[in-house]
């Protein structure tokens, strides 16, 4: 050691009198290690920060990283998300809690299946650093496509206008689905996916807080820790964005809306998802039994298989290709394995708090509207060469401004519907008219709150308050036939005079909107109220017409229109002096 350690010290203690090159060199020596340190730690940090590491290097990463390939998020490091865009010293610090976290979990076994990411930065040091929230998304358009589990594959397309909106309402705006981030929303989650949240309290304008509680739950907001409330950012919703798996249904539907499964392939789209929706004990066997759809076609199908093997055999390796991407039976993740909170289809998602249940103190829900987020569905099938979205415009009718409408609308669904929708089959799914929407009634939506008891006994008293007395929609009467030549002709009923002529138009007509509480003060339920005009003064000028609010008002741009007869009975009606009887 001695023997070492004498000519290390003449090196870097050359004796008086040295040549400068001999002084200079312990400097150039120690200055190239330090160099060679430097560079060797950023090639390292930067390799420990790579896709590849983190998803490659251990056993447990296979799901995270095939799923983060395929998704729109393929060029974003793992750090970036798991650790934030922070200054350097920031980055190392979080780089050794998390390393420690993971580390740890993988030497000592403690890790449990499925993978579960904990401690992840707020998104604010995640996504914001990208996605700037107060800039306004405009509206899009979206097209999905699907198939019916028939021999025909039957198509159809579903169109919405899906709101993004977002931006400030400083300037107008802050509205849309990104509304929950230009405003303070905290809530209580009961398990580590939150699905379970029976408090969110959202803070108004004044500083103060609304608060509501699932009418189910049970929940006592006197035990509320502060410390347990979570404030709702980007990744309340978008939980899964780069890690996406998807379900059996919206695979088959994608593969074949690009054709990559032929849609001409009999029941491919029942069999494909019905295959796929088993149970398996690892990928060879899913694989095998999707190579057993091949046998099926061969068999009940012969005809079409001689002719179009090939097309079977494409669609047999898109499904295998499937399993390889979204079976991790190892590591325990499969679809549906996470729940996805951006949509509310496979799992709760947005109804986790706009179930129709979560009450605040005045009884009012966090509106459960599809319009919210986006437009009514529409669905349209093959026939169609033209389809028309319904996009919701002017004034509102008070029923629909009610915070618990959609839990009531079927129980407040009258004529006076008829008025702005189309209303054949209401309630059914043949998509005949507005309110026979299949996109809608067609499912069963397990994550709304429809029908819990306490629900329907707290709302029992808006029903009333809401419910307009309108008349009952008659039956069509066959056309009055001409009597035979010499018969007694039989007396016919005298048509209705006075008021009584124009009260069910209006009822059909107007009372949706203006009935008790009418807007702008206007009230059409009865005679003296009609007379009584509204905030604008009357709206009947007895004897003449043309004068009469009543009349100028429903001939514009106004919702509910009159058809050219019943306009003519209510002027005449007018014209007569709005007599009572």
């Amino acid at each position: 050691m001695k023997k070492l350690i004498a000519p290390l010290k003449r090196f870097f203690n050359p004796p008086p009198g040295s040549s400068r090159v001999v002084r200079v060199l312990p400097y150039a020596v120690i200055t190239f290690i330090l160099l060679v340190i430097f560079i060797s730690t950023t090639v390292f940090w930067e390799l420990a920060n790579q896709t590849t590491f983190c998803g490659l290097a251990c056993h447990t990463m296979p799901p995270q990283y095939i799923t983060h390939q395929r998704s729109d998020h393929a060029r974003i490091t793992c750090d970036d998300c798991h650790l934030g865009i922070a200054p350097l010293g920031t980055q190392i610090v979080r780089k050794i809690q998390y390393s420690w976290q993971t580390g740890t979990a993988m030497v000592f076994g403690t890790f449990h299946y499925p993978i579960r990411a904990k401690n992840m930065r707020p998104a604010r040091d995640v996504c914001e650093t990208c996605h700037f929230p107060s800039v306004f998304s405009n509206d899009t358009l979206v097209e999905l496509k699907r198939f019916a589990d028939d021999t025909a594959n039957t198509p159809t397309s579903i169109f919405l206008v899906l709101k993004t909106g977002g931006g400030s309402q400083r300037e107008g705006l802050g509205k849309g689905i990104h509304w929950h981030i230009e405003n303070q929303v905290e809530f209580i989650a009961l398990d580590p996916e939150k699905q379970e949240i029976p408090y969110v309290r959202v803070k108004t304008a004044d500083g103060k807080y609304d608060e509501y509680i699932d009418i189910e739950s049970n929940f006592d907001k006197s035990k509320i820790n502060p410390k347990d409330l979570q404030v709702m950012d980007c990744m309340s919703c978008h939980n899964r964005t780069a890690h996406a798996i998807e379900s059996p249904e919206d695979a088959v539907n994608d593969y074949m809306s690009r054709n990559i499964i032929s849609p001409t392939i009999p029941e491919i789209k029942a069999k494909a998802v019905g295959v796929l929706s088993k149970n398996y004990s690892s990928v060879a066997e899913a694989q095998s039994a999707i190579k057993d759809l091949e046998k099926y076609y061969q068999t009940k199908y012969a005809d079409f298989y001689a002719k179009n093997q090939y097309q079977v055999q494409i669609a047999i390796q898109a499904l295998q290709v499937y399993t390889t991407n979204s079976f991790f039976i190892e590591q325990e993740m499969l679809p549906g394995t996470h729940p996805d909170n951006s949509s509310h289809k496979e799992s709760a998602g947005c109804f986790r708090c706009h179930d129709g249940k979560h009450l605040n103190a005045r009884n009012e829900a966090t509106r459960l509207e599809c319009n919210l987020c986006h437009s009514v569905p529409l669905v349209v099938k093959p026939s169609q060469n033209v389809a028309q979205i319904p996009v919701s415009r002017g004034v509102e009718p008070n029923t629909h401004k009610n915070p618990n409408f959609i839990s009531l609308h079927h129980k407040l669904y009258d004529t006076t519907c008829q008025g702005c929708h189309t209303t054949e089959d209401a309630g059914g799914v043949s998509d005949k008219s507005f309110c026979s929407n299949s996109a809608c009634h067609g499912k069963v939506w397990k994550f709304i709150g429809f029908d819990a008891p306490k629900l329907r006994e707290a709302l029992g008293p808006v029903i009333k308050q809401m419910s307009t007395p309108t008349s009952q929609p008659k039956p069509t009467q066959a056309p009055t036939l001409a009597p035979p030549a010499g018969a007694t002709p039989q007396p016919t009923a005298a048509p209705a005079t006075g008021f009584a002529a124009v009260a069910p138009i209006l009822n059909a007509k107007c009372t949706m909107c203006h009935g008790e509480n009418g807007q702008k003060g206007v009230n059409l339920t009865s005679y003296a109220k009609v007379m009584a005009g509204g905030a604008d003064g009357p709206i009947v000028v007895a004897k003449d017409p043309e004068k009469s609010p009543l009349v100028k008002v429903p001939t514009g741009g106004h919702a509910g229109q009159f058809t050219a007869e019943e306009l003519d009975i209510v002027k005449k009606w007018i014209a007569a002096g709005a007599l009572e009887k």
